[in-house]
Formats: C-alpha cells, structure tokens, sequence
C-alpha cells in the first residue's frame, strides 16, 4: 500500500504468474493520484424522513468518470460490472471477466490492448483486466481534459506524466462466495465508512 503513494515509482501489485486475462471474477481499486479529492465529496442525505445518511456526491469530474466507467463495460462483451462506489478519491469495483462466448478473432476495444510499457518490457493483453483499465484510465484523461478546456476550472490538465488516476491499480481475485459476499458488503457500505476510510485524506 505505502507504494501507492510513490509519485517516482510504484511497484506492480500484480499477482506473479496469474494470468490477467484469463476468466475470473476481481475486486478492483483505482485511486486518483495523490488521493485528491477529484470524484466528489460524502454528503448527508435524507430518505423520505428518515434519519440523514453519508452519500456520495459526484463533482463535475466524478461525473465524467462515472460516464466513462459504464460505457466501458457497454463497449466489452466480455467484462461485466457486478458491484461499484465511486468515492472522492477512489473507485471500488467487483468486475467479472469471462471470454467463454467471444470469437478470438474480433479484435479487443480500444488501443490500450495494443500499448506497450517498454521501461518494464510489458505488454497489456487484449480482452484482459489491464486493458480494460488502461484504455478507461486514457480516456478519463482526455475527456477531464477536454473539458477543463472548455469550463477552464482552476485545474491544471493530466497527461502522461501527471495522470488523473494513480497509474498502478490494486485488485484481489475473488475465489469464494463468502470472499464475494464480504467484498460486496465493503462496497456498498463504504459511503457510510468514509471517515474510517483508508483512503480518506483528512487535509483534502
């Protein structure tokens, strides 16, 4: 975890030999870089007079990610969103990979599959985890960017050296119902955990 925070160089959290393109089901975290507050803030919100409870609040930029995020799973016939949060500085996500009823032959979305990191000599494999996050993670740039173009907010731009998203991403590989269960469970109740939160910045 402390590598998260590296700006200079951060580690893979891969799991040595697994092979992330192959079918599974993975508990996915992306977190903004240097966990700023980009994606929106917990606000208390109140139900049909009920008692007022933490709720995520997307900010302009959250709610381009959010677009960006469900369009990237309409456009792959082989990834499917289970579970998600949106919180100000990170993303939670169970996804579902599962290639049995894709032809091989069609060619994956997106030109993240296709990308090469020469310094580590790795290549992202079509139809797999890290493309599908790699080609998310560049187009959440260029949409943020597009639009901080077009509002001019006090922000400055991303690029490939200042990304909006950590490059690096941690995910686990759920193996049992009850790991799914008590993932999904975190998720759902991490707006009302926010203060507790790991990745809650108290100076943002």
């Amino acid at each position: 975890m402390a590598k998260f925070m590296n700006k200079y160089r951060i580690d893979s959290h891969r799991r040595p030999g697994w092979d992330y393109a192959a079918d599974g089901i993975y508990f996915i975290t992306l977190v903004t870089q240097h966990r700023i507050h980009h994606l929106g803030e917990i606000v208390m919100t109140e139900t049909h007079g009920c008692a007022s409870l933490p709720a995520m609040q997307l900010s302009d930029f959250g709610r381009i990610v959010k677009t960006e995020w469900m369009e990237s799973f309409e456009m792959r016939s082989e990834l499917f969103l289970d579970e998600y949060v949106i919180m100000p500085n990170h993303i939670h996500a169970i996804i579902v990979l599962d290639k049995t009823n894709i032809d091989s032959t069609v060619e994956t979305h997106g030109r993240a599959s296709l990308q090469q990191q020469q310094s580590t000599g790795f290549i992202r494999r079509p139809r797999s985890v890290s493309s599908f996050i790699g080609g998310f993670k560049s187009r959440v740039n260029t949409k943020i960017n597009n639009h901080i173009d077009i509002h001019q907010p006090d922000s400055p731009k991303f690029d490939r050296h200042d990304h909006f998203f950590q490059p690096n991403y941690h995910d686990h590989i759920i193996r049992n119902e009850q790991s799914y269960q008590r993932i999904k469970n975190y998720i759902i109740d991490n707006p009302l955990n926010w203060d507790a939160d790991k990745f809650n910045n108290s100076e943002q």
